[in-house]
């Protein structure tokens, strides 16, 4: 006999040996991406030429005319702007007398850096970079700087007034005048700072890091995604989630990843017309980008290969699913004009939320698949003989 053959040896599967199953091999996620027309366009080749989409090429850039801020809203947000970055890159280079804060830098951020700013928002975000601790008596003292300085330089080129008003990310800043405007104010710190934060007397962690992935935002987005198409994209899909309720839950760095996603990604490498990009990023979503288990998109800010659609918990995820296929059945019997809000609907009610008849089809919302179950409690049942969960009572 030979020795080791008989306990793990190489000749018989026993204990540990060569023979046995990998019952502990780690399971692998894979995650898959949704089905795209655009990248498998090869596959499948067209039999008849293209229908004539004119039409909602046409409504799509009428209603992004109308999402445009005028001239004046642009000027009064521009002129607030520069002279807030004026007192508090002063505040950086010189502070003088004021130590409630010491200042590291200041950056702007926000739809207003990306020019996706929309009409009758006249609002643009500056992150304000603290070396020291970002205490809610420092925000507090920065805020009643700032204010003074700015009213001192508006007085002296003869305009109105601004007015600061503190809140849990900073304060805003707001001027008064025929073009109201107003400057969010976000107040982060250093990132080796971050370890030290104290929930009772600094501001909220969450907080914090989220400002500072809004300046990597914004310079990826600088970066990447200066095509114009893009900005039309991000515009129209801003308007359409703000009026739809199913559709609310995705947050503005998911719609820049989609429309840079439905601008470029593709074969060919050049920017799609916007009626092709608008289809695809409702075919998209639709056929479950922000569902689990799908690749969505990579979050190209994070580490780890975050996705962005993580954000969103999973009643948000389904019912964008849910909304996103109604508006495309929609979309495709020609109600492309009740989609985009250039036409309201009867009642002014929500065409992802009600039966709708287009063309003879009868277009009715999804029914919620995602369903939130209590979890079962826990129950210690006694047996006849007193015997608890297998233990003597």
């Amino acid at each position: 006999m030979v020795r080791g053959a008989g306990r793990g040896g190489r000749g018989m599967p026993g204990r540990g040996g060569m023979g046995r199953p990998p019952f502990n091999r780690p399971r692998v996620l894979m995650l898959r991406p949704p089905f795209d027309l655009i990248l498998a366009e090869p596959a499948f080749p067209r039999c008849k030429p293209a229908p004539d989409d004119s039409a909602l090429t046409q409504a799509l850039l009428k209603r992004h005319a109308e999402l445009c801020p005028t001239p004046a809203e642009q000027s009064a947000v521009l002129s607030l702007v520069t002279k807030l970055q004026t007192v508090l890159d002063n505040l950086v280079v010189a502070p003088g007398d004021f130590a409630a804060c010491q200042l590291e830098e200041v950056r702007q951020v926000g739809s207003y850096k990306k020019g996706t700013m929309m009409a009758g928002k006249n609002v643009a975000d500056i992150v304000v970079i603290m070396k020291t601790l970002p205490t809610k008596e420092a925000v507090e003292g920065l805020s009643n700087k700032v204010n003074e300085e700015l009213n001192k330089l508006m007085r002296a080129e003869g305009v109105g007034l601004v007015s600061c008003g503190s809140h849990e990310r900073g304060f805003t800043v707001t001027s008064t005048g025929p073009a109201s405007a107003a400057v969010r104010v976000l107040v982060t710190t250093l990132h080796q700072n971050l370890r030290k934060l104290e929930p009772e007397v600094h501001l909220d962690y969450k907080v914090i890091s989220s400002h500072l992935a809004a300046i990597r935002h914004s310079r990826w987005f600088e970066e990447n995604a200066h095509h114009s198409s893009i900005k039309v994209l991000i515009r129209l899909l801003r308007d359409m989630c703000a009026r739809h309720t199913g559709l609310e839950p995705l947050t503005p760095w998911m719609i820049d990843l989609l429309a840079h996603h439905c601008i470029m990604n593709n074969p060919a490498r050049q920017a799609l017309p916007i009626n092709v990009a608008f289809r695809r990023a409702l075919s998209l979503v639709a056929g479950g980008l922000f569902l689990p288990g799908c690749a969505g998109l990579p979050d190209p800010c994070e580490a780890a290969h975050a996705r962005a659609h993580t954000a969103l918990d999973l009643a948000a995820q389904d019912a964008a699913a849910a909304t996103a296929q109604t508006l495309l059945r929609v979309v495709a019997r020609g109600g492309h004009r009740y989609v985009l809000g250039l036409q309201a609907f009867e009642g002014g009610k929500d065409i992802s939320t009600e039966i709708t008849v287009w063309d003879g089809v009868v277009v009715s919302p999804l029914a919620p698949a995602y369903q939130e179950t209590p979890e079962p409690m826990d129950t210690d049942d006694k047996d006849d003989d007193g015997v608890q969960d297998g233990v003597a009572a």
